[in-house]
């Protein structure tokens, strides 16, 4: 019997070690082709955090991270198509991104808003990104943006990085926990088709590090996943209507997203913006499956009753100081334009009555805008003005 049983664990010996080793991410895990229109379904859930998981400080091998009670909010679908079927509808893209692209030849296309850190006055539409994953067989094995695109008065307008060189490198392969740090520089400007209507560019430096591995269960499952640690440090020019550029650094962002074989998007992201030297979680994502999102935010009475932004109006650089109902326990503040564009949501554990919101957190955003305060009885809203 005891011979049984030595054989039996050192039979399962293999398995256990397989199971208890970081993931290695490659090439086949990046996102490909959808095939269904579900297929890469995203929960969106409340930046404040459940009290139950562990700190995102939190890091090393073999780690046990527990997200089962998130709730979502809202749902979208991420979707990706052939760039043939993008190119198909455009000579441009054709010659840009596709097979005489070059350098910026992509290899999949996403229908996504294009990366503005506010909101321009130019009518844009059927708005991609385009990537690229490295061939099989390439010496350097990596994913990257290559490009965006957008239609302006039915006219497709490519934007394209600098170079090669200063393409935004995603991720690099093999990833895995015993991955060194590595980083990328990259640049981008709107072409001259539409500078004298508005006039963007954006240098981007991104760290990417991997520093843990373990067990992560969302509401979606349980996976053997690799955290990586990203760090975007961002500085932005906007022009509108041929004014002068005028150049801002955005906020630190840091996104902590937990990686697994064969799901083709992040499993979790937390996305943390640091203002005035503190790390906030301003949004939190996971893949999930289709679910019912029960619509409970009503008006807040008591919170409507209290609530007060000052100053108002405010001017670019000003910070803003909201009155809320002392100790009304978790909530959210989410600002957007008035056609529903978010430029910030944040959430608060507690407060003593008043909130500060940086003024970072409003870019250079100018116009009217919709603040609203969430709690666990509802939400009230305010009408702000920019200056």
């Amino acid at each position: 019997m005891r011979q049984t049983i030595t054989l039996f664990a050192l039979a399962a010996l293999p398995a256990l070690a397989q199971a208890q080793v970081s993931p290695i991410i490659d090439r086949t895990d990046m996102p490909a082709t959808t095939t269904t229109v579900d297929s890469l379904r995203l929960s969106v859930a409340s930046p404040v955090l459940p009290n139950t998981v562990p700190p995102l400080s939190r890091r090393g091998a073999n780690q046990t991270w527990n997200y089962s009670t998130l709730t979502p909010t809202s749902q979208r679908v991420e979707s990706f198509v052939s760039v043939n079927s993008v190119t198909a509808t455009s000579l441009t893209y054709s010659f840009v991104f596709g097979p005489f692209g070059g350098a910026n030849r992509a290899t999949v296309a996403s229908p996504q808003a294009l990366p503005l850190p506010v909101a321009l006055p130019i009518p844009l539409t059927d708005s991609y990104q385009f990537y690229a994953t490295s061939a099989a067989a390439a010496a350097q094995q990596d994913f990257r943006s290559v490009g965006f695109g957008a239609s302006l008065s039915g006219t497709a307008i490519p934007v394209t990085y600098a170079s090669a060189a200063q393409q935004d490198v995603i991720y690099r392969f093999p990833l895995s926990f015993a991955s060194l740090p590595d980083s990328s520089n990259s640049y981008f400007s709107t072409p001259t088709a539409i500078a004298t209507v508005g006039y963007l560019s954006q240098k981007r430096k991104r760290v990417n590090k991997p520093d843990a591995w373990g067990t992560l269960t969302t509401p979606f499952g349980q996976f053997q996943t690799v955290r990586v640690v990203t760090k975007l440090i961002d500085h932005d020019s906007v022009a509108i209507g041929g004014t002068p550029g005028q150049g801002f650094d955005v906020p630190l962002t840091r996104e902590y997203k937990w990686l697994a074989k064969s799901q083709h998007v992040p499993l979790l992201t937390i996305t943390t913006r640091t203002i005035a030297g503190t790390e906030t979680v301003t949004g939190v994502e996971y893949r999930d499956n289709y679910r019912r999102i029960i619509r409970t935010a009503t008006r807040d009475a008591v919170t409507n009753a209290v609530l007060t932004a000052s100053p108002n109006p405010s001017a670019i650089g000003t910070p803003l100081t909201l009155t809320v109902p002392a100790g009304s326990g978790p909530l959210t503040v989410s600002a957007t334009d008035v056609v529903g564009r978010q430029l910030f949501r944040r959430g608060f554990s507690s407060n003593s009555g008043t909130l500060r919101i940086e003024a970072e957190a409003f870019g250079t955003f100018r116009g009217v805008l919709l603040l609203t305060v969430q709690t666990a009885r509802g939400t009230a809203t305010r009408r702000l003005v920019r200056e």
